[in-house]
């Protein structure tokens, strides 16, 4: 799911290169001084250029959309977007992060409060009914980003690596859910952690988001209903409760 180390990263690369910590002028014996304005200044160019970026990827596609044509929609110079993310495949990664966690603020998706309440749940079936809540946000927030990604990934090995990235991702985000319903009760017979994990590895993916409700017109609730069935009844059973 989302990477919380690589937004954290960003977000210190770009503090470092619009030069939050400046040396004192009154003191030439190292200590600085932090400026919250030249931060927020900083954090505003940033979102500039995030929301630039999405818009633009979805509309032309990774390959098409240039890093002039970026700056130029989030009113910024070229070089400004480089310093501050370093290449275009760098920009498309903090994209993906923005969507999943709904903003580009440092704070992981685990951390966010519509995603606490999987790990507060006291039984498997109210675990699986909020992960599926989850997904069906994430899928709502950044299917179609995600799918970018993957197209993007054949057209160079810094996209490639982005998609593998969120493969792994998904997938360790699933194994931590099967452990938590584990820990809440039984699996249903036959099924180990291993499998577990994969089939939520399977249903945790956002494109059965963008197939059953942007391309076959399901409503949200239905969707998530579904997903929390199948997670359900692949993991514990018809009874879990």
């Amino acid at each position: 799911m989302n990477s919380p180390a690589n937004g954290l990263m960003n977000r210190r690369q770009y503090a470092a290169a619009m030069g939050d910590v400046k040396s004192h002028p009154a003191d030439r014996a190292g200590r600085s001084y932090h400026s919250p304005v030249r931060q927020e200044g900083a954090a505003r160019t940033r979102h500039q250029i995030l929301v630039a970026a999405h818009e633009l990827f979805l509309e032309r596609g990774f390959a098409r959309c240039s890093v002039s044509d970026i700056a130029s929609a989030a009113g910024v110079a070229r070089p400004t977007v480089l310093t501050v993310f370093g290449s275009k495949a760098a920009l498309l990664r903090a994209v993906v992060d923005m969507a999943m966690a709904g903003d580009d603020e440092p704070v992981p998706v685990a951390e966010r409060p519509w995603f606490r309440p999987v790990f507060a749940a006291t039984t498997q079936a109210a675990c699986l009914d909020a992960y599926a809540y989850a997904c069906t946000r994430i899928g709502r927030q950044s299917a179609e980003v995600i799918e970018l990604v993957r197209r993007a990934a054949d057209e160079s090995p810094e996209n490639a690596v982005i998609w593998a990235e969120l493969q792994d991702n998904r997938r360790h985000g699933a194994r931590t859910i099967a452990a938590r319903v584990r820990e809440l009760g039984p699996f249903r017979s036959g099924v180990t952690h291993r499998r577990a994990t994969d089939l939520l590895w399977l249903l945790n993916d956002s494109g059965h988001y963008r197939t059953l409700v942007t391309e076959c017109g399901w409503s949200e609730r239905l969707f998530r209903t579904w997903l929390s069935d199948r997670m359900r009844y692949a993991l514990v059973g018809p009874d879990a409760g």
